[in-house]
């Protein structure tokens, strides 16, 4: 790997308890002992990727996601034990040929049968899309690593612990925005979304019931079982209110070859989620088994930039419908000349 600090290429043994052997400066992570195999060369890249160039703030399950991507792609669900069970089975079987010791040739078929097992299991998909570092785990196997050797997180990263704010102005609020996930949630209160829309931000459907506004109410999910769950009971909770889905769709997100999903055994969903999402109707067979499989892309997962401009779209054209003086101001094109200069630049704000 690569010193951060001093660039110089070094070798396992040139490295010794994570600090380099030619400037003697620690680092943080080593490809060769962290389970996403990082250095901190890779994660200081990503991080300027998903800040955009550090104009916007990400959460740690931002960084999270993007760093474990490439590993969700494929799988290693015995990969050592299937090599070992074919190269050892191979030798001995020569041994057993050249020796002439036939029962030899019974344990070779054994290990050559392992191997063949293991190959087919990750054929079928075994191990695939199981997070190596899971995502509440990334803060102390990731993080905590960072932070005591650099005394702070990578930059652009805000620290969960220390809020950008206190929570939004729920005073006239002309629309609620229901979003489960709390580092969400955080990620858009930081870049001030909430409050420039006059969002008040929920995380359930009850907390929507109990919101201070009687305006459209704007559902913000992952595309998995609970988030294809979500809007069908806030329309149920709140009948005669405008529902409005913002969340990615599953067809949309299954046919891309960027997004990478991943699974969660612990969070498949019931057989009665199931059955209500097939009495709902838009779900093909193929979704509902890719659903009960617990398979889910992550809000987390999009680029940061482009959340947000999603986001800020959707709470626009919103905010047009309920507040009457920007109703006027669009009808005059006030707020929609720019999009014809081209998209706005969201996160330079």
């Amino acid at each position: 790997m690569i010193c951060p600090h001093c660039e110089r290429n070094l070798l396992r043994k040139e490295r010794p308890g994570n600090r380099c052997g030619h400037c003697g400066r620690a680092y943080a992570l080593d490809p060769k002992t962290n389970p996403l195999r990082l250095n901190d060369l890779r994660v200081r890249r990503v991080a300027t990727a998903l800040t955009d160039g550090g104009r916007i703030g990400i959460v740690p399950d931002q960084l999270w996601y993007a760093l474990s991507r490439k590993r969700l792609r494929g799988t290693e669900y015995g990969e050592g034990c299937m090599g070992t069970a074919f190269l050892v089975g191979g030798f001995v079987t020569v041994i057993a040929f050249f020796a002439e010791e036939p029962f030899l040739l019974i344990g070779s078929a054994a290990l050559l049968l392992v191997g063949l097992g293991v190959a087919a299991a990750r054929a079928l998909g075994a191990g695939r899309g199981l997070p190596p570092v899971p995502r509440e785990s990334f803060p102390t196997q990731v993080l905590s690593p960072w932070r005591s050797v650099y005394r702070a997180l990578p930059p652009g990263v805000l620290d969960p612990a220390r809020p950008a704010g206190g929570p939004p102005d729920t005073a006239g609020t002309t629309a609620v925005l229901v979003c489960p996930d709390p580092a969400v949630i955080a990620f858009l209160v930081a870049d001030g979304l909430p409050a420039r829309h006059g969002l008040a931000v929920v995380r359930s459907v009850a907390e929507a019931v109990a919101a201070p506004s009687n305006g459209p109410v704007l559902a913000l999910h992952d595309t998995d079982a609970d988030g294809e769950l979500l809007v069908p009971r806030l329309r149920e909770a709140l009948p005669g209110r405008t529902v409005l889905d913002a969340g990615p769709p599953l067809r949309t997100v299954r046919a891309l070859p960027s997004a990478v999903p991943y699974r969660d055994p612990r969070r498949k969903p019931r057989p009665a989620d199931l059955r209500f999402l097939a009495e709902q109707g838009g779900h093909s067979p193929e979704d509902l088994k890719w659903l009960g499989q617990g398979w889910r892309f992550p809000l987390v997962g999009l680029p940061p930039a482009r959340l947000l401009a999603v986001v800020d779209r959707v709470a626009e054209r919103v905010g047009r419908g309920t507040d009457p003086e920007r109703r006027r101001a669009a009808e005059l094109g006030f707020l929609t000349w720019p999009e014809a200069a081209g998209p706005d630049p969201v996160g330079g704000r």
